[in-house]
């Protein structure tokens, strides 16, 4: 198994999907108890759901599950939401704060998964980045996630079902958040937030430099809008998954042109 999956594309949008993985190399699927096995907290579907939508489009996908380590956190195993419910850098428990492992991974199991796993997706992404920026002198990460829409764990209530982060207005251009927000406000039978309970995650906060031209926003779906039941088996709705679908792709398309209206701008 390929750790990391690169698709590479002209355009100056990136897609981050740090969490659809589920691959579990058997030796570590062993450690899991019988809860941990289920993957519970993988963002289901993100490759499907986005496949497609954007032509051009650099995709950066790990292949790997969250369980074996987290894409998307902070390799010194900082905190993200200091004083705030989260999981780790290798998540011992499910967002609802059970346990998943019959005995938790030793710091030697975290220095291997750090060197095999997550340095090699981040190695990955920063190539693209570079690579991306110096074709096009911008560009645009856009890191794609989904998560259960209601976990008291981690949240409280219902979540909205578009949760757009860019760090408190510091990892992108103000005017990308404005049209990824527009182009949600167009569907008004979704709801959505800006900079809510995910403000965006480590990815997002690493790469997102607007003033050296690196440009990252965090999308987090909620799973009812394209899941028949945040339950196992989790299965998709294709139905729900094909308006949802309607609504990424305008989102995407703005992503693109706004880019490209900050290009010329600064032409």
């Amino acid at each position: 198994m390929t750790p990391v999956t690169i698709i590479r594309g002209s355009g100056p949008v990136i897609l981050g999907q740090p969490h659809s993985g589920t691959y579990v190399p058997d030796d570590i699927f062993a450690q899991l108890n019988d809860l941990g096995q289920q993957l519970r907290d993988t963002d289901w579907y993100i490759p499907r759901l986005y496949d497609g939508l954007l032509d051009n489009v650099t995709i950066v996908r790990a292949n790997f599950s969250r369980y074996v380590i987290d894409a998307n956190r902070d390799p010194k195993g900082t905190s993200l939401y200091p004083g705030q419910n989260t999981t780790e850098l290798v998540p011992t428990s499910t967002f609802d704060n059970e346990p998943i492992w019959r005995a938790n991974p030793t710091e030697s199991d975290i220095t291997h998964r750090l060197g095999s796993y997550h340095r090699f997706y981040h190695a990955a992404l920063e190539a693209e980045i570079a690579r991306v920026k110096a074709e096009h002198g911008l560009a645009v990460l856009y890191d794609c996630h989904s998560i259960r829409s209601e976990i008291p764990h981690l949240f409280d209530n219902q979540l909205p079902d578009l949760n757009i982060g860019d760090n408190g207005g510091q990892t992108c251009a103000p005017t990308i958040t404005s049209a990824v927000a527009a182009a949600c406000a167009q569907s008004p039978a979704y709801s959505h937030v800006v900079n809510g309970r995910f403000k965006g995650g480590w990815t997002t906060r690493h790469y997102g430099r607007p003033e050296a031209g690196v440009h990252a926003i965090q999308m987090e779906l909620a799973q009812r809008r394209y899941l028949t039941s945040e339950v196992p088996p989790f299965a998709y709705a294709d139905s729900r998954a094909s308006e949802l679908r309607q609504l990424l792709r305008t989102i995407l398309a703005a992503v693109q042109d706004k880019a490209k209206s900050i290009l010329m701008t600064e032409i």
